[in-house]
């Protein structure tokens, strides 16, 4: 038999980079001081504050991000007439045996994760696979095609951009450390589709 090749179609579009440099002073502290101003979530807690880059302390890091966001588009959606913006943005603080529930993030294109704090051993990101299967055989050994959830291993200074209908969640937490992550929302101003097709839409 020739040698088969098989290929990925349709692929979901996870997003990894680093920051690349160490969080600065002011930045830590209010990252601290926030903690101090959470609600309870489903499993851990979070910032009551769910504009948190808009704060002053996080300018730098905002424009980071959005770099980081715009080369997403680029390379990822290659989309013409319209531009990505953070819509709204928060921390989570997991601590030892807490988690975070399974979900996705409505009325967002992207969403994005960065971690501030985040042992690599420990801490993981978990994401499902929607496409669900009414034959599940046993398997020898997962992979990409015939897994239903898959994780990443995830470390302080990393982030993560995934389509925002993409299912995920954190299971529950191991390690000492206070899993700190900064989430966001993404949006796009412009204008989609297109005028012969009937599909315009201008945001």
């Amino acid at each position: 038999m020739i040698q088969p090749s098989i290929h990925g179609i349709f692929p979901t579009p996870i997003y990894m980079a680093d920051l690349n440099r160490k969080l600065i002073s002011k930045e830590n502290k209010f990252i601290q001081k926030t903690k101090r101003d959470v609600y309870k979530n489903d499993g851990n807690t979070t910032s009551n504050d769910t504009y948190i880059l808009n704060n002053k302390n996080f300018n730098k890091l905002k424009k980071e991000l959005e770099v980081m966001v715009q080369d997403y588009f680029n390379k990822v959606l290659s989309a013409k007439n319209v531009s990505p913006y953070i819509t709204q943005s928060w921390l989570n603080y997991t601590e030892k045996n807490q988690f975070h529930h399974k979900h996705r993030h409505p009325n967002s294109v992207v969403s994005g994760v960065f971690y501030i704090d985040a042992n690599e051993n420990h801490d993981k990101i978990y994401f499902y696979n929607d496409k669900h299967s009414v034959i599940v055989p046993e398997v020898n050994e997962f992979n990409t095609f015939n897994s239903a959830s898959w994780f990443f291993s995830v470390k302080t200074g990393q982030v993560f951009l995934f389509p925002s209908s993409l299912e995920h969640m954190v299971r529950t937490k191991k390690g000492d450390n206070t899993r700190i992550s900064l989430a966001f929302n993404v949006f796009v101003k412009g204008s989609l589709g297109g005028t012969k097709t009937l599909t315009e839409l201008k945001l």
